[in-house]
């Protein structure tokens, strides 16, 4: 079809690493025009694009439908079948983030979908397919309902194919759409250096730069795990808890405001009036933002706009920029450009007036049913993709306004981590299912693949809990108004988090493999190769036999020797390299459940 199209070409520079190129397609009879937007990589195997869709005519188009964003054969060798790498998603499980490999040979075909409109509700967009000693990363960054198909044929082919799930529309005189952006990375050798050099391409061109550096590892804490919600919460109880975790010795980078601040009569999940609750907080939350400003804390506070509920000021006076049936909970529409306008001058505005650092934006509601009931036979799609690319632009000018400030993606926990999402935030809470230790420990198994950036809640004094709930960012969760609590030894643990978390944006080796199961170890390593530095984390379950576990680590030099020290003991031992690669790492445990954080240091 395109053959017969006018093609223009453009290429630029966007700086010393990216290159930018254009292939715009007219169609002079119908008016119709298609854009792909792609950037080249050069200090990665990578590539992306994004297409967009206008028409320039005077009428409808014909109806553009299946549209694939992917479509693409690959062939491999006589040897090594095709093996599909994918991921559960965050439903709120122990399972979220599990890794699952399935072997595609002939004739095999394998669907993967997100569920309800959340991008990783039910599985990640993101997978890796291996064979023969070389593979490609696909991944899909839509906030929305994508979809991707793996098709083998017969003999050596595979045929990858991805994109919105739905697409069957007419685009109106002046209309533009756009689908799911698209990367795709190439690697040859070893299935985990691929996944570090994705680790490595996402810290240097996807992670938030605030104040122009990468975002590293804070602590904030909350008091909703006291509380049940904040709800309950008043301007004399917030500045409290930030007075005692301070008097306590455990220094915070955030205090976090969760649900429930603002005005509302039945509970936090009441929302769509965006108004400090003043009975509450008679001085706004600016009271607590300043009290904490004033001791070197910054806050984070919680808002879920796209929610709306009957009898809130948005329900009640914008029907118009809501979709859904009458009486019962609402989405308010991003893809309305008076919605989204009016949404971000007032969250702008509570931003400025109530000293507001980081903006957490949580997703309680599955959008798909929305979107679809508000689309027409020969519109299918066009609600989702106004949406899609409301909510992005949302954030984008907030993020334009207020240039240092970090977005907490939240969507019932993990639901949202597409990459066009993650450009523009960081998931402070991987997942809903929180504190319970073997689920956090398989959490951080799986989403270290792929997102480096993630954080969950802490609320344990004890060794092997605190250090399966350890992350790149922590949220405390403790009672302080217990003064009784064993403060001593929080205070050791917190020293080892901070010294050891800036390891956690290393490059990352699963050691064992995944298990829920009580009776195994589970241990991995991070390592920065360019300090010769690193971590590994064993952790030794309730019903294990074994006491002592011996683990070969990775990316070593061979012909180093390293002081390799537990955090525990503080005895320094110096181990060769390549002793540590090829005899592994021997770590024993007396105790069960028992965990072990062990720091190494290249000698110089």
């Amino acid at each position: 079809m395109l053959n017969g199209w006018e093609l223009q070409r453009g290429v630029r520079d966007l700086d010393e690493q990216r290159t930018e190129r254009t292939l715009t397609y007219a169609d002079a009879k119908r008016g119709l025009l298609v854009r792909c937007v792609a950037t080249e990589y050069h200090d990665f195997p990578t590539v992306e694009w994004t297409l967009y869709f206008k028409n320039t005519g005077s009428g409808d188009t014909p109806i553009l439908a299946e549209v694939q964003a992917l479509d693409t054969r690959l062939e491999r060798t006589a040897r090594g079948e095709f093996v599909l790498h994918h991921y559960v998603g965050s439903p709120c499980t122990p399972y979220d983030y599990r890794p699952l490999a399935d072997e595609l040979g002939p004739r095999a075909e394998t669907r993967i979908t997100t569920t309800g409109g959340r991008s990783s509700n039910s599985d990640l967009p993101y997978f890796n397919l291996e064979w023969a000693e070389e593979g490609l990363i696909v991944a899909v960054g839509w906030p929305g309902q994508w979809a991707a198909q793996f098709t083998r044929d017969e003999v050596n082919g595979l045929r990858v194919r991805a994109g919105q799930e739905l697409t069957h529309f007419r685009l109106h005189p002046g209309e533009e759409v756009r689908t799911p952006l698209i990367v795709l990375q190439f690697w040859q050798g070893d299935r985990l250096r691929a996944h570090n050099l994705w680790r490595r391409w996402m810290l240097t061109h996807n992670l938030p730069r605030p104040y122009g550096k990468p975002v590293g590892p804070h602590m904030a804490a909350c008091s909703s795990h006291q509380f049940g919600e904040m709800i309950n919460a008043n301007e004399e109880n917030q500045i409290f808890f930030v007075d005692r975790y301070l008097e306590e010795g455990i220094k915070l980078d955030y205090w976090w405001m969760d649900a429930g601040w603002y005005v509302n009569e039945t509970g936090w999940p009441n929302t769509g009036t965006w108004e400090v609750d003043t009975k509450r907080f008679p001085r706004g939350l600016r009271a607590i933002t300043d009290h904490a400003h004033a001791k070197g804390v910054k806050s984070i506070v919680w808002f879920e706009p796209e929610r709306v509920t009957p009898g809130t000021w948005l329900y009640e006076n914008h029907p118009e920029w809501l979709l859904g049936p009458e009486g019962e909970q609402k989405l308010l529409n991003l893809g309305n450009p008076g919605a989204r306008q009016w949404l971000t001058e007032h969250v702008d505005r509570l931003i400025n007036e109530q000293g507001i650092d980081l903006y957490r934006n949580d997703f309680n509601i599955d959008p798909l049913g929305y979107w679809r009931a508000n689309d027409t036979e020969d519109r299918q799609g066009i609600t989702e993709i106004n949406y899609v690319t409301g909510f992005l632009a949302y954030w984008d000018e907030l993020r334009r306004r207020h240039l240092n400030m970090l977005i907490d993606t939240c969507a019932s926990g993990g639901r949202r981590n597409d990459l066009e999402t993650l450009r523009r935030s960081v998931p402070l809470l991987r997942s809903d299912y929180i504190l319970e230790p073997v689920a956090q420990q398989c959490h951080t198994y799986g989403i270290a693949f792929w997102i480096p950036f993630y954080g969950t809640g802490i609320n344990s004094t004890d060794p092997y809990v605190f250090r399966s709930q350890m992350c790149p960012h922590l949220t405390g969760c403790y009672d302080v108004r217990n003064r009784d609590l064993d403060y001593g030894v929080l205070r050791r643990l917190y020293a080892q988090w901070r010294q050891s978390s800036p390891y956690f944006l290393g490059d990352y080796y699963p050691l064992t493999p995944y298990s829920l199961e009580n009776d195994v170890w589970m241990a991995w390593q991070f390592d920065q190769p360019d300090l010769g530095e690193g971590l590994v984390q064993a952790f030794r379950r309730p019903n294990s036999f074994y006491e002592a576990a011996r683990f070969p680590l990775r990316g070593l030099d061979w012909d180093a020797d390293y002081t390799v020290t537990s955090l525990d003991e503080q005895v320094p031992r110096q181990i060769s390299g390549r002793e540590l690669l090829e005899k592994g790492l021997l770590l024993s445990l007396p105790e069960r459940p028992a965990a072990a954080v062990i720091t190494y240091k290249k000698v110089r």
